[in-house]
């Protein structure tokens, strides 16, 4: 067995679950449908059935699957959707969590990506995300700070942080894969300040230089710097103004993670931070739209309640 084929298998078997009685049913486009398949290979023999539907590749993040996929995935026990584009703010995947599917999303997965991060320690990676999902979700204030120019205050009383450990085993979990992060909405409407990115930006990759996005009363009120500001911004313009709303807050816990520029892997790299923008319904907010784009942070320092949890990119949980 070569190391994708073992990789594969280690994302059915180990992280999924993957069971004799169940059907599994991966959603593809064409760009990833090779992929798709070699991970449909190794289900096979696990489950009663594998079954590969292919769509057109959606234009953003967050759009929905075309009909019937909706219906496809709420009516089988596991979903791998590897695809171009997340489909995992989407009210589909929230239907088929519901209707009790486990649900594994691979957005703009890569052959490089799958070989390397299928080879971590997910029960250690769970362990590390578990910790810092209870630190979230017992703080009340989260201040992000960096030296390029990242300050920003985001409230998070009362919100109850999500655990992406990677061991998607019981019904209705869902999450990424590969994975290791922890996550929330910050209060709707109450983030203040500046968010520098300097790693990458959903959709558009590495950032060609640093992106400066200012955020008053929870909503992304300019965009500066070069190309890659340019085109964010106009992906904000296209949507519309709640495209701008602070969506997420998310601190990475795989150790295996690299900066590629493909956001499925870099929101996952230990002693990283990412603020996402648009929907935030799949974590229990109120805006809803076919939009998320998260932006990775660099040698962050995130403090909650005053209390360190990175300094310059260095873990003070790990």
């Amino acid at each position: 067995m070569g190391a994708l084929e073992s990789a594969a298998l280690t994302a059915v078997r180990d992280c999924l679950g993957l069971k004799r009685h169940e059907v599994l049913l991966v959603v593809t486009d064409r760009a990833l449908a090779a992929l798709a398949r070699v991970l449909a290979d190794a289900a096979r023999p696990l489950a009663r059935e594998g079954l590969v539907v292919e769509y057109a590749e959606r234009e953003l993040n967050g759009q929905e699957p075309p009909a019937p996929v909706p219906t496809a995935m709420a009516g089988v026990d596991v979903v791998l959707a590897v695809t171009s584009k997340s489909i995992t703010h989407t009210a589909s995947r929230r239907a088929a969590t519901s209707a009790g599917a486990r649900v594994a999303t691979m957005p703009g997965i890569t052959e490089d990506c799958l070989i390397r991060t299928m080879n971590a320690d997910y029960h250690v990676i769970a362990e590390r995300t578990r910790r810092v999902t209870d630190l979230l979700t017992r703080a009340r204030l989260a201040r992000l700070t960096t030296k390029l120019g990242t300050d920003i205050t985001l409230p998070i009383e009362g919100i109850p942080a999500i655990a992406s450990t990677g061991l998607i085993l019981k019904a209705g979990e869902w999450g990424n894969l590969p994975s290791g992060e922890a996550y929330l909405r910050p209060e709707e409407g109450k983030s203040e300040g500046v968010v520098v990115v300097d790693g990458a930006l959903a959709g558009i990759g590495m950032v060609t230089e640093p992106v400066r996005i200012t955020v008053k009363g929870g909503i992304a009120v300019d965009v500066a710097g070069g190309e890659s500001a340019q085109r964010f911004a106009g992906q904000l313009d296209r949507v519309g103004r709640l495209a701008r709303n602070v969506a997420e807050l998310g601190v990475g816990t795989n150790d295996r993670a690299a900066l590629t520029g493909k956001i499925l892997e870099d929101e996952k790299i230990l002693g990283t931070v990412h603020v996402a923008f648009g929907n935030n319904a799949s974590m229990g907010g109120s805006v809803d739209i076919p939009f998320h784009v998260d932006g990775i942070i660099l040698k962050p320092t995130l403090t909650l309640d005053g209390e360190p949890l990175l300094v310059d990119g260095k873990p003070r949980f790990a």
